[in-house]
């Protein structure tokens, strides 16, 4: 074997496959090693190395160096071509190692390429070297892609398959917005702005609280742009979705406000122990504060990193009187550390049960075993409140769509007295009775207008059936009346059946 043929296909496989040196030689020396234990057998001890200088190949065979000439015998026909297929696999593997550690550090880096094939909602995208695949759960919802378009997305994970890299692309991922951030403000990629937190959902809504070194600079102002020309690209980049830039800072009572923009808060109250926030809004902004479906507040809470709760003033009031009322029932507690307790930010008996007993024993001065009895009893007492909240769900769901069954009325009751006297959280009740008042309002009216058509078309010599008919009509709304507390539609009936009569 020729040492300056050795020296000139290592050089040639370093440069096209980008393949370290001594991976190649360490190749071609077990390639070499393969061929000769085919020749002389199991038997024998064999070892290889290859001059890394020079290129020259040595064997010793159980510690005695061959001649060049057995060597040649070695590597003849046959043994040649189990060498190459040796020499092949190290080379894939060692280029699939090359490729596996470079897709590794951009994790999380944004990348380009254009749509390959789309194979049963995943598609794939070829990034140069290697194709990555970007699944239907990591695409924004309502995308859609065609071979050739151009996409962009980040290295969310890199998997070795065999002797291949797969590489999973992400368009959903938060640091998908951090990356287009940086692409496309400049001061963001200088580091002058920096990203301080991040929320999204994808597709609908993202949260971006930015600072700046530079108090000269309006942070939340470059990165909006000329008339809003930056975020215009980087919304149009995420295929219309919404993005809020809010500005940071240290202090949670400026930034869970700054958060919850465009709403106005009135006050905000900490409540370190359970990493909770209570917001104090007017009746007006509730709604705004709260978002639709609740994303506001959601993604505000991802933002700050603290649970935010958005009340009035008015259901905080009714919230602390009955938490206070449901604390105190329980042996052990008293009003004093009952009142201390929702102080604090619990509010139901799931809170007090995850409290730490350390803590519950220095806000009210109790021994260890008192605070192992008030955990205890809060935590069957939220069991039992999640069971009962859980039981009444399963039956509004069995509920046949259009009936105004009696059942599930009880159940709704007692509900509202545990809530009353536990979590003081009366909208389970209020829905409860909201549907069933909606279920029983069609009955009303469809009992009531049939007779009234019938009896319209009546002649008068049928005017006593009328009346009966009227009165049965007047008896059944009656009846509904006192579940579904609708006093003016009764009224207006009855209006109708006097008229009826005369």
């Amino acid at each position: 074997m020729d040492g300056k043929e050795v020296l000139r296909i290592v050089d040639a496989i370093q440069r096209d496959k980008s393949i370290d040196k001594e991976i190649v030689f360490s190749g071609i020396e077990q390639a070499i090693l393969s061929a000769a234990r085919r020749h002389f057998g199991d038997d024998h001890e064999l070892t290889v190395d290859i001059d890394r200088d020079s290129g020259e190949p040595t064997v010793y065979c159980d510690n005695e160096k061959l001649a060049q000439d057995i060597l040649g015998e070695i590597l003849g026909r046959v043994a040649a071509q189990t060498a190459k297929q040796v020499m092949i696999q190290k080379i894939r593997e060692a280029e699939r190692d090359t490729v596996f550690d470079e897709y590794m550090e951009m994790q999380y880096q944004s990348v380009s390429g254009t749509v390959s094939r789309v194979e049963g909602g995943a598609v794939l995208i070829n990034l140069g070297k290697i194709e990555g695949i970007l699944p239907r759960g990591e695409q924004i919802p309502g995308e859609s892609f065609r071979v050739g378009d151009r996409v962009r997305a980040i290295v969310l994970d890199v998997r070795k398959a065999g002797s291949r890299v797969k590489v999973i692309l992400s368009r959903t991922h938060p640091d998908m917005v951090r990356r287009l951030f940086e692409l496309e403000i400049p001061e963001v990629a200088d580091r002058i702005i920096d990203v301080r937190s991040l929320a999204r959902e994808a597709g609908y809504r993202s949260k971006v609280a930015v600072s700046c070194i530079d108090s000269s600079i309006d942070c939340v102002g470059a990165c909006v742009g000329m008339r809003g020309a930056r975020i215009k690209n980087i919304v149009d980049e995420l295929a219309g979705e919404r993005i809020d830039i809010v500005r940071w800072n240290d202090s949670l009572q400026v930034l869970v406000p700054n958060s919850l923009q465009p709403a106005e808060v009135e006050d905000v109250i900490l409540c370190p122990m359970l990493g909770r926030v209570i917001v104090l809004v007017r009746d007006d902004q509730l709604p705004l504060a709260i978002g639709r479906k609740g994303q506001n507040v959601r993604l505000a809470s991802k933002l700050v990193g603290w649970d935010i709760e958005v009340m009035t003033q008015t259901e905080l009031d009714e919230q602390l009187d009955k938490t206070v009322e449901a604390f105190s029932s329980i042996p052990g507690v008293s009003e004093e550390l009952a009142e201390s307790l929702v102080s604090q930010g619990f509010f139901s008996y799931y809170d007090l049960s995850v409290i730490e007993p350390d803590q519950l024993a220095e806000l009210g001065g109790l021994t260890a075993e008192q605070c192992e009895q008030i955990v205890e009893v809060a935590d069957r007492e939220s069991e039992r409140v999640e069971a009962e909240e859980e039981a009444m769900k399963q039956a509004q769901q069995n509920q046949p769509a259009g009936t105004a069954p009696a059942a599930p009325v009880a159940p709704a009751k007692g509900l509202s007295d545990v809530a009353a006297a536990s979590e003081g959280d009366d909208a389970p009740p209020a829905e409860a009775s909201t549907e069933t008042e909606a279920a029983a309002e069609p009955v009303t009216e469809s009992a009531a207008s049939e007779p009234v058509e019938a009896a319209s078309d009546q002649e008068e010599s049928e005017d006593t059936a009328v009346v009966e008919n009227e009165t049965e009509v007047a008896t059944d709304t009656e009846a509904v009346e006192s579940s579904a507390d609708e006093p003016v539609q009764v009224e207006n009936e009855a209006e109708e059946s006097t008229e009826k009569q005369e």
